[in-house]
């Protein structure tokens, strides 16, 4: 197995046999056994390519979050909420990262980015990524994908990065016409983190049962802030508890592990059966490691 994050596996699943299909190489021939199939998602499986294409644009959306806009050459067909290897040939560096663009522009993704410091790919958007810039694009991968014709509400609960999908999703339920109630939490440290306001603003007044509730969990003075506060599954927790939705409920988590871990338990409290609940967990890469899980 290759150098991967221990976040995407810890030690102790490590020791228990446990390992990362993404980092992994077989020396033989090997059987595969599928657990809990879903016929319905394997129905959905798209043959992963590789696709050439141009950075657009990188637009600042906060202190440290980028929307970045490729163009490639081919069409990529994919379901919203799911993500590619996104390859920088002139820097030698490839991520993983989810489109927060929705199936409808097949040749112009968007892709919502969280900056760190050491982030290999991330440091490089105020810097050598600049419009005109070679990108590769291969996939698509990931099963946290828009399950449509359900009736019943969907929860979307994000933080940082986790907007990207989270977004697709949204926007793809929206251009399908269909209608249901949707709560979308989203969690930040403090006001300058939250963006697209505007947009979600829009989409509350256009939508019949909409509802977006930022979380800020170290708002100060300043920030003069007067919503929710704490961190994004507390009041996932409390407010799912006391608006009581009927109906089958689709959630869909995506952002931080710690994040991420912390509302799929309030989903099970709340009742929200398993099948239905779909998450990507983000794992951020230093600029010393190679690709790791997404």
């Amino acid at each position: 197995m290759e150098d991967y994050s221990t976040f995407a596996l810890s030690e102790t699943e490590r020791d228990g046999g446990q390992i990362l299909l993404c980092r992994t190489y077989a020396y033989s021939d090997i059987t595969v056994e599928l657990l809990n199939y879903d016929e319905d998602l394997m129905s959905r499986s798209i043959p992963v390519k590789e696709f050439s294409g141009v950075l657009t644009s990188v637009t600042e959306l906060t202190h440290d979050i980028r929307l970045l806009k490729v163009e490639l050459e081919k069409p990529l067909k994919f379901w919203a909420g799911q993500f590619v290897e996104l390859g920088v040939p002139s820097a030698g560096v490839t991520r993983s990262y989810s489109m927060a663009s929705t199936p409808g522009t097949p040749n112009q993704l968007e892709f919502i980015i969280r900056k760190y410091p050491e982030g290999a790919f991330s440091s490089l958007l105020d810097t050598t990524l600049t419009p005109g810039t070679a990108v590769t694009v291969k996939g698509p991968f990931g099963t946290c994908l828009r399950r449509e014709g359900r009736p019943g509400p969907m929860l979307l609960v994000g933080g940082g990065s986790g907007m990207s999908p989270l977004w697709s999703i949204l926007q793809d339920h929206i251009a399908s016409g269909e209608q249901r109630p949707i709560r979308f939490f989203y969690g930040g440290r403090a006001k300058r983190d939250l963006f697209m306001l505007e947009e979600f603003a829009a989409i509350a007044k256009s939508l019949p049962d909409f509802q977006f509730i930022p979380v800020l969990s170290q708002a100060g003075p300043d920030d003069a802030w007067t919503g929710e506060t704490g961190f994004v599954h507390e009041a996932l927790k409390r407010i799912m508890g006391e608006q009581q939705l009927s109906g089958e409920i689709d959630a869909y988590a995506c952002g931080p592990v710690p994040m991420v871990d912390a509302a799929l338990l309030v989903l099970q409290e709340l009742g929200v059966d398993p099948s239905n609940t779909h998450a990507d967990k983000f794992t951020p890469a230093s600029a010393t490691a190679p690709n790791l899980a997404h």
